[in-house]
C-alpha cells in the first residue's frame, strides 16, 4: 500500500538510533526516506521530549534512546517506549537502550545498557 506507513517516521527514526546508537542523520534519512533537514528535527523533538538523549563522541554524536520513558499516546502509558522497541526490532537493540526506574515485578525487566555515547 503506498503512501501509508504504519509507524511514523518518528517511530521509524527512534528504531535507527536504537539499532545504531552512533548513526548518522544522514544514514537516518537514507533508511527512513527523508530529507537530513526532517532526521535533524525529529531527533531534536525526540531528544526535547526526552525520548533520546545526544552526546558529542569526537566529531560526530552517539545517542542513548530512554526507554523507561511511557509513549506519548494518552491511551498507552502504561507502555514504555523500551518495550515497544524491543517487539518492532532485533532483540540486539534491546542492549542499546537504558532503563531507568525498573518495572513492577510483574513485568518482565527492561534491558539496560550504560553506553559512553550520547543521545538524540
Amino acid at each position: 500500500m503506498e503512501g501509508w506507513s504504519f509507524l511514523t517516521n518518528h517511530g521509524r527514526v527512534l528504531l535507527c538510533i536504537a539499532d545504531d546508537p552512533g548513526v548518522r542523520l544522514r544514514d537516518i534519512a537514507a533508511r527512513v526516506g527523508i530529507t537530513e533537514r526532517s532526521a535533524f528535527g525529529i531527533v531534536s523533538d525526540l531528544a526535547a521530549a526526552g525520548y533520546a538523549v545526544k552526546q558529542k563522541d569526537g566529531r560526530r554524536n552517539r545517542y542513548q534512546i530512554q526507554a523507561h520513558l511511557p509513549l506519548p499516546e494518552p491511551t498507552s502509558h502504561q507502555l514504555a517506549i523500551g518495550e515497544v522497541l524491543a517487539l518492532l526490532s532485533d532483540a540486539s537493540v534491546g542492549t542499546q537502550l537504558t532503563g531507568g526506574s525498573q518495572p513492577e515485578a510483574s513485568s518482565p525487566p527492561m534491558p539496560t545498557t550504560e553506553s559512553g555515547g550520547s543521545g538524540a
